[in-house]
């Protein structure tokens, strides 16, 4: 279903994620979004991110277009839904659809992402988040 919620927002290059803390304060970040199975969409990130604290504790989340720099689209739709941190098989389902939309970009930050981990001596170490639209 090409107009599903899921298909809509994973068109767009650029979402804003917006999570919250445990004490309910919205954290804004711009990520690179894809489509997956059941109505789902999802990204990859750092293990160590602020992100993934925060979903662990707090599912809820909301997504929009925006820029890269996480300003919403003027006019753009929000969607909310509740995210979920993967890790192995679940991972690279999430990795390979990434992949398969952004390409060379995707690629090209994969590897900065890994040279910055080795210069700080930290473990590669990708999980994916999984969001179940509203």
């Amino acid at each position: 279903m090409p107009d599903s919620p899921a298909h809509a927002i994973a068109s767009e290059k650029y979402v804003r994620l917006t999570t919250f803390t445990k004490d309910g304060r919205r954290k804004e970040s711009p990520v690179w979004v894809a489509v997956l199975a059941d109505g789902k969409v999802g990204f990859t990130t750092d293990d160590d991110t602020w992100k993934v604290k925060r979903i662990s504790h707090t599912p809820a989340v909301e997504l929009v277009a925006c820029n890269m720099k996480g300003v919403a689209t003027e006019g753009a739709a929000t969607v909310t839904g509740n995210a979920e941190v993967v890790s192995g098989e679940a991972y690279g389902t999430v990795e390979s659809a990434i992949k398969s939309k952004y390409g060379i970009q995707y690629r090209v930050m994969d590897v900065v992402s890994k040279i910055s981990r080795r210069v700080k001596r930290q473990a590669d170490a990708g999980v994916g988040i999984v969001i179940t639209l509203d």
